[in-house]
């Protein structure tokens, strides 16, 4: 029997091939499956990476938009800001130049005073001479004697048949200034009595009826926001200068009165024109224009122009072709007072003055 040849290429060396390359193969799969999860671990980490840079980029897109619209807000602000700035300054300035104004008006005027001062003491020692040649004092109608002789009132008309005293008893006759006439009008009674401008005030009522002509008529009225006559029992009708019974009852009466309240001239105005025979002198003392006019007002605080026109309506009730003449003592804050009653004295043909503090 024939042999057969060997050959290297038999089925068992192809089946080792074989079986070789499979295991090759087989490992190659292996490790190439490996290879990919590891890519797609590493991917994945990556993936998440990126998408949490792209938010934070988001984030800090937004976050500079929002701190551009605050630089924004910040540079117009400070625009507004200097712009302020310059309009103070600009204020500063004017208020600067003002001072200095003031300060050389203040300088003129306290040299005119000066000179003012001087010009009255003079007017002092000749009034105190012709005073020395006057008639003797038995011949007024009521003794009242002033410091130092000041018995005079340069321009005021004290004559006629029937004269007028108008006395402003408002709660503003306590003090010059707001600030003190509140206070004063929370104190008692006695305190309002003393206090020093309603002093002046009654003071002047009084030495008014002390030097008003012998045999003559006179009123006096005391007002506020209403107008009564200063003796009781007298209203619309004229007292005697000869009597003394009046004269000590009216002057009893201004030494008690309080001032309080408010101030209306309508009233005191009208009350004026009921008199019969009518006045034909008016002495009015007071401290300035009413602060209402024929109605009490609703609001507590008044302007200067709302009381200049309470004070033209006011003068519409007075009597016609009466002179009628103020003695001021003013307060603070009344600017137009005597400017109006410059022009009253002036329309009625009578006189306008401000006493000084230490008068009668």
């Amino acid at each position: 029997m024939k042999r057969r040849p060997i050959t290297p290429f038999s089925l068992s060396f192809l089946d080792i091939m074989f079986c070789g390359f499979g295991a090759v193969v087989l490992l190659v799969l292996i490790i190439n499956a490996e290879t990919v999860q590891a890519r797609n671990e590493v991917f994945s980490d990556l993936r998440g990476e990126v998408v949490r840079l792209e938010n934070e980029v988001i984030i800090g897109e937004e976050n500079k938009v929002i701190a551009h619209n605050s630089l924004q807000a910040s540079e117009q602000a400070l625009v507004l800001m200097q712009g302020e700035a310059r309009q103070v300054q600009n204020n500063l300035i004017e208020i600067e130049a003002g001072l200095t104004s003031l300060n050389l008006e203040t300088s003129a005027s306290r040299s005119h005073i000066n000179k003012l001062k001087s010009d009255l003491k003079g007017l002092d020692k000749t009034t105190q001479q012709l005073s020395a040649e006057q008639a003797k004092q038995g011949d007024k109608v009521h003794q009242f004697a002033g410091e130092g002789d000041r018995q005079y009132l340069t321009g005021l008309k004290l004559g006629g048949k029937r004269i007028l005293i108008m006395l402003d008893a408002s709660a503003s006759m306590l003090d010059e200034t707001i600030v003190n006439i509140v206070r004063l009008r929370n104190l008692d009674d006695q305190r309002k009595r003393s206090a020093e401008k309603w002093v002046r005030g009654r003071n002047t009522a009084e030495w008014l009826i002390a030097n008003l002509p012998q045999n003559a008529k006179f009123q006096v009225q005391l007002f506020n926001t209403r107008s009564r006559a200063a003796l009781t029992n007298s209203q619309n009708r004229w007292l005697s200068t000869g009597s003394a019974e009046d004269i000590s009852g009216v002057v009893k009466t201004i030494r008690e009165t309080i001032p309080q309240g408010g101030t209306s001239l309508y009233h005191a105005f009208r009350k004026a024109k009921q008199l019969e025979p009518r006045p034909d002198n008016i002495l009015l003392i007071t401290d300035g224009l009413p602060t209402q006019g024929k109605n009490t007002p609703s609001n507590t605080t008044v302007t200067s122009q709302q009381r200049l026109a309470h004070f033209n309506r006011a003068i519409k009730q007075l009597p016609n072709g009466v002179p009628v003449n103020t003695i001021l003592l003013p307060m603070e804050g009344d600017v137009y007072a005597a400017a109006a009653y410059w022009e009253l004295a002036v329309n009625t043909r009578g006189s306008f003055l401000t006493p000084a503090r230490d008068w009668p």
